[in-house]
């Protein structure tokens, strides 16, 4: 029997995995990846981190796969064509770069009278099944939620024994990519912090149902708590589906009733992920352009010094530092710190959201084109549902609420540890005998503000009411 091609995307998986379900279910097959380098948004910096690594894992797990560079169209037609496989399946996208790709692969197989098949992508519900009463797509978030409850969830799909066509001396080595970091490796902590792969997601999945969701619906705004599922790049790489999420925390639901609160608040951070989606779907330009067009006129600033301040947690603004330097370090920032830091950059700095969202693509292992963009202009309030141009973070007060005993901001601005908690989150604050005490030198071991809050929040709030006139 020939062999089927199996194109992996974002689906670095052998469980749920619906097109090679299929292939392995008719013979042979011939798995594949296509790294597109010229893709309009191809991976961050902290991705291709994480993307080396899940493919290490899973050529580990099939036993083999091909890797390839270049159009997906053009590769893949060619390697069907030289193994003479008669079929080539891949797991749909969402994206628009991704979309396009499936098009003009499509054409090329068709063309060269390759059979091809595509399923459903690692989401919840493809686009377009969640629809208004009207029949038109959800501009809101919470009737968005309402209408995915009444939608069921389809079973995750068992893969049978998969069988590989024998290859030899095809496709290039994980190590030609240099997906990994060199002179300097600013990745190197990051091993000991995460766990890329199929076994890796299964384990963090088995953990955060287990003990995790335990309290959810509050600890996830604790950044000084273990509160949160950490699953974000698991996701986003599809080393476990959506479905496979759903299904466990459900599971989990029915055995403890107790965690219904905890376990629907975090369903709906799953289905925020599918609405930031559909969005993407809906408008292709989210990642580059305001939502709400009237946003066109703000009258954003450019500075690269406070650009370059608010990138290295060097703000002043100790709850806000806190966050970009955990993002640096570990690939990862927090959900409540990601909104504060978020807001500070856009409101206090008024510096646009592109210069944000482009930063967090580079450093974040989770970076999700729609839900990066999603949440950025969400904040900036350019956004669909977006928040209330008015609500503006105040970092300190958010400090003193989240972590209200300093632990976070302790652990990654060291030089503030010895400050009492009453200014931990506002060393400015402090008098001078308490700064000295903490060994804080405001101006040289440790920032002072860049902005002002008060005066920061007026300007912003006079920048956003000049879209009213």
């Amino acid at each position: 029997m020939t062999a089927t091609l199996v194109w992996f995307r974002q689906d670095l998986r052998l469980a749920d995995h619906e097109a090679l379900a299929w292939a392995a279910g008719r013979g042979p097959i011939i798995p594949v990846f296509v790294l597109d380098e010229h893709a309009r948004h191809s991976p961050g910096a902290a991705s291709r981190w994480w993307l080396h690594h899940s493919l290490a894992r899973l050529q580990r797990s099939l036993g083999a796969l091909v890797l390839l560079r270049g159009s997906p169209a053009v590769v893949l037609t060619d390697l069907a064509r030289r193994t003479s496989a008669d079929s080539v399946v891949w797991n749909r996208c969402y994206e628009p770069q991704a979309r396009a790709a499936e098009q003009a692969l499509q054409q090329s197989l068709a063309r060269a009278g390759i059979a091809h098949h595509s399923f459903q992508g690692s989401v919840l519900w493809e686009p377009g099944r969640i629809r208004t009463r009207g029949g038109g797509a959800f501009k809101v978030f919470t009737p968005f939620w309402r209408a995915c409850q009444e939608v069921p969830v389809g079973p995750c799909i068992r893969t049978p024994r998969v069988r590989l066509q024998a290859l030899a001396g095809v496709g290039e080595s994980l190590g030609d990519w240099q997906l990994l970091p060199h002179s300097p490796d600013w990745a190197a902590g990051f091993e000991a912090l995460w766990h890329p792969g199929e076994e890796g997601a299964r384990a963090r999945l088995r953990a955060f149902v287990s003990r995790g969701l335990i309290g959810y619906a509050v600890l996830r705004n604790r950044p000084d708590e273990a509160g949160v599922s950490r699953l974000s790049p698991h996701l986003h790489f599809g080393e476990v589906s959506a479905r496979q999420v759903w299904a466990s925390v459900r599971q989990r639901i029915a055995r403890d009733p107790d965690l219904q609160s905890d376990g629907e608040k975090f369903l709906a951070e799953l289905a925020w992920r599918e609405f930031s989606g559909q969005l993407l779907v809906q408008f292709p330009e989210l990642p580059e352009r305001n939502w709400r067009s009237e946003f066109d006129r703000y009258p954003w600033r450019e500075d690269s010094r406070q650009l370059h301040a608010w990138q290295r947690g060097r703000t002043g603004y100790p709850l806000v530092d806190a966050g970009m330097r955990e993002l640096w370090h570990t690939g990862y920032l927090h959900n409540r710190v990601r909104m504060v830091a978020a807001s500070f950059l856009i409101k206090h700095l008024r510096i646009h959201w592109r210069a944000g969202e482009a930063w967090f693509w580079d450093t974040l292992l989770d970076a999700d084109l729609a839900n990066n963009a999603a949440n950025w202009q969400w904040v900036a309030g350019s956004g669909a549902d977006a928040a209330p141009y008015f609500r503006i973070f105040n970092p300190v007060e958010q400090g003193r609420k989240f972590d209200p005993d300093g632990r976070y901001v302790r652990r990654w601005c060291p030089e503030l540890a010895k400050l009492p908690t009453p200014y931990v989150h506002a060393p400015f604050e402090a008098p001078r005998q308490v700064l000295e005490a903490a060994g804080v030198v405001l101006g040289q071991n440790y920032p002072r503000p860049i902005v002002e809050h008060r005066a920061a929040r007026a300007a912003a709030l006079a920048g956003y009411q000049s879209l009213q006139a």
